[in-house]
């Protein structure tokens, strides 16, 4: 029998060496690109050289502050003591850097932009601009933000924003006091000296011109040439665009020493581009366990869903957004007004329409980014007969596709161009899993079963109009919950059950965990009322966690706030709390939830339903609540004790080593330049872990860990094609049932053959015993429907 890899192994080898020369084209078109527009800094070589430079160069802004302090005199010390007192040593070390680096790699040595004098002046000028917005939102604040919400979007430079904000406060008659061109370029030369002395970076040669005199110019020293082409070159090692594979991922192993294996991508084990646990330890050695179902998750087979594909090319032609699908819009271009010329404010009207039509089509085109590339990979995996994911694993022992596009782990669309190469014969329980998709992806994803059922069979008519045309049926399907996704899968159902011209099915069919996090810690404290909230206990119809707890919640507000409380208010916050949320980040969810339903809470409405919500879980789920205070409690006293990392051993065998360490980060919001930070290094380098990071994401980290080992175990049995996506299992129709079944099966083996909190307090030498509730008997979840629905 022919091996049909070896056959496609030619191919796979010219599609790996094509990967790499496209993303180094990419790299260099893109750094091109940069340069030529000034954003050096927004380089490779120059995003890891400022973030090098910033701790030197701010510690040398440091000490020229303190001299000025001390009444110490130097060649630039009276302008920076009167206008730079305000601004602090990283916001001046930014602007510094990312000036310098635009100007002096924005063209090639032939253009005048690396002269002397405009790069002084530039320094010098995005200096005051800082300073001019810092005035500009510190005495007219209500205007500043008027602006920031009317006029500048994310399409708008810092040049566009500097002259909006200036005309917009001129014609208020609100000026700001300029600084004199002199002191400008006598601060810019203080930068750029502090710049060269602190790296080495830079040089000012002086040539001879044309016209006998000099021209001074900033260019980089040798020492920085090698930097940046060292740094570019290593880029280009990672640069590869990760493709899907046509042949079988290399499976991932140890030899005999412990050594990784590399897997995945053929080229991997020269290359070493992608690791087996990303941000983990490579000595670690994992379980069998793990290992096999990473290898098998690489074996499953895929092609391009052509319905799909054909369907969203006459939508990107008819440029048309439907969900996650954006493509290419333009904006309306006004025609110039005949008599503009004689009409000044004609001509500014249609000219400022004209900026404003060029910024919506430059904000179109980055938002149609993802689309657009999840078309290109499509139309080049079309005609393929399958194609295979490589994998990899996080450190908690989640599996990631290491591929960005026609994966599984997408939008909405990016999952619905894809489905199983290897089809399976259609079956009555095939059938009822088809219309259990259809009408789950319709947005029937609480509704019992039977319900989903019948509301197929009574859509039939939509169903099929959707599968015939939709183009033309657009209306029918585009403001569904899961608009692309429910478009594949009445193509499906209505070939495989209402025309039954169709005797097989490919479609990715999937299951999720009704609040992953609920789950795994009803299991761990053996918690029957959570179990029971949860869905792992079995029930007529699904349990929604989120109602009760909106339900429940009512008991702690006044009865004017009772309609506020509905399970859209508390979702996000119950699916976060097992994951440490905050009540930052809770007031957040329920402020933004109760603004979509037309409230406005007070701060003091807000910090009762926050509080009240909170309440409530303790009321509802108090197992789960009290584990999560045992993990943070003892995880920070075994930090505080000495240890340096966390490490536990998962149900699959997989070794979790958890490392948070105590690194400062200095933060900034810049006014034009936006968000910057800086790690602050201990002294001699010394690095200390964090009892406060390890409570934090301990509690998270162990249950990710738990649900993840779920999955290892569950596929050990299952030989048919299958993918993950986190806490969700896909599969075809036909096997849905088996799967299921395997999954409730694994959650009760797991929790009923050890007592995994025990476990994990004896891996960080806690000084109590877990809070076991001890009411669920965990082979209850073999009888649950709802379990993963």
């Amino acid at each position: 029998m022919v091996n049909l890899n070896n056959l496609q192994l030619p191919r796979q080898f010219a599609l790996e060496a094509e990967a790499i020369a496209c993303g180094k084209q990419r790299l260099q078109e893109s750094t091109r690109k940069l340069e030529e527009k000034s954003y050096a800094s927004a380089s490779v070589y120059g995003v890891a050289s400022i973030r090098e430079a910033l701790p030197v160069l701010i510690k040398k802004i440091e000490d020229t502050k303190w001299k000025i302090k001390n009444g110490q005199n130097g060649k630039f010390y009276q302008p920076i003591a009167k206008y730079l007192d305000e601004l602090e040593p990283l916001a001046i070390a930014t602007i510094i850097l990312k000036v310098t680096f635009d100007r002096v790699f924005n063209a090639p040595e032939t253009k005048v932009a690396d002269k002397l004098t405009p790069i002084l002046d530039s320094i010098g000028s995005a200096l005051e601009a800082e300073c001019k917005f810092r005035w500009y939102n510190r005495e007219h604040p209500e205007f500043m933000e008027y602006l920031n919400r009317v006029y500048f979007h994310e399409a708008c430079g810092t040049q566009q924003k500097e002259t909006i904000a200036s005309q917009k406060f001129g014609e208020r008659d609100i000026r700001w006091d300029r600084w004199p061109t002199k002191t400008k370029i006598s601060l810019g030369r203080w930068g750029l000296v502090s710049l060269i002395e602190t790296t080495g970076w830079f040089e000012i040669s002086k040539k001879r011109s044309s016209i006998k005199r000099h021209l001074y110019r900033v260019v980089p020293t040798d020492l920085f040439k090698s930097k940046r082409e060292e740094l570019i070159k290593s880029a280009e090692l990672f640069a590869g665009i990760p493709w899907p594979m046509l042949v079988t991922p290399d499976e991932w192993d140890y030899d005999v020493n412990g050594g990784v294996i590399y897997g995945g991508y053929i080229t991997n084990r020269m290359m070493r581009g992608h690791q087996l646990t990303r941000r983990g330890n490579p000595t670690i050695i994992h379980g069998k366990v793990p290992m096999a179902f990473l290898n098998k998750l690489q074996n499953v087979k895929y092609r391009v869903s052509t319905v799909v594909l054909d369907t969203a090319l006459v939508l990107k032609k008819l440029k048309r957004s439907v969900g996650k699908f954006i493509p290419i819009t333009e904006a309306y271009k006004p025609p110039r007004p005949p008599d503009a010329d004689e009409d000044s404010e004609k001509s500014l009207a249609w000219r400022r329409a004209m900026a404003e039509a060029y910024n919506t089509d430059r904000i179109n085109f980055k938002r149609s980014v993802r689309t657009r590339t999840q078309l290109e990979a499509a139309e080049k995996f079309r005609y393929e007969e399958y194609y295979y994911l490589p994998w990899s694993f996080d450190y908690r022992g989640r599996a990631y596709p290491i591929p960005a596009f026609l994966t599984p782990q997408d939008t909405d669309f990016g999952k619905s161009l894809i489905r199983f190469a290897d089809e399976s014969p259609l079956t009555k329980d095939a059938e009822k899993w088809l219309s259990f998709q259809v009408a789950t992806t319709a947005g029937l994803d609480k509704d019992t079963m039977s319900d989903r059922l019948k509301w197929v069979e009574d859509n039939k008519d939509l169903i099929t109009r959707v599968a015939l045309d939709p183009i033309d049926n657009l209306p029918d399907w585009e403001k569904v919950e899961e608009p692309w996704q429910f478009m594949a899968a009445c193509h499906e159902h209505y070939h495989c059950c209402i025309k039954r011209d169709k005797k097989t099915t490919g479609l990715m069919v999937a299951v999720d965990a009704t609040c992953s996090g609920l789950q795994i810690l009803a299991g761990l404290a053996k918690d029957k009322s959570t179990a029971e909230l949860v869905n792992v206990a079995p029930a007529d119809k699904p349990s929604d966690a989120y109602k009760a707890v909106a339900t429940e919640a009512k008991k702690y507000l006044p009865e004017y706030m009772h309609p506020w409380m509905v399970r859209k208010t508390t979702k996000r916050t119950v699916m976060t709390i097992p994951y440490n949320s905050t009540k930052d980040s809770s007031r957040s969810y329920i402020r933004e939830s109760l603004r979509e339903q037309g409230i406005e809470p007070t701060t003091e409405e807000l910090t009762q339903v926050v509080n009240a919500v909170y309440q409530s879980m303790d009321a509802i789920v108090p197992g789960p609540m009290r584990v999560m205070r045992w993990i943070k409690k003892h995880v920070g006293e075994y930090i505080k004790n000495g240890a340096e990392v966390v490490e536990w051993v998962t149900p699959s065998g997989f070794i979790v080593n958890q490392r948070r360490d105590n690194i400062e980060t200095e933060r900034m919001e810049l006014q034009l330049l936006g968000r910057v930070s800086i790690r602050v290094p201990k002294p001699n380098g010394e690095i200390i872990a964090s009892p406060r990071k390890h409570k934090l994401s301990t509690a998270p980290n162990y249950i990710h860990s738990i649900d993840a080992s779920l999955l290892h175990r569950s596929f050990q049995q299952f030989n048919g094609p299958f993918t993950v996506i986190h806490d969700s299992v896909l599969t075809r129709a036909t096997d849905m049932g088996t799967l299921n079944e395997l999954v409730r099966k694994t959650y009760k083996e797991i929790f009923t053959s050890d007592c995994w909190l025990t476990r994990f307090g004896e891996a960080i030498n806690a000084s109590e015993p877990p809070p076991i509730v001890g009411t669920l008997d965990p082979e209850v979840v073999e009888k649950s429907t709802y379990f993963f629905c």
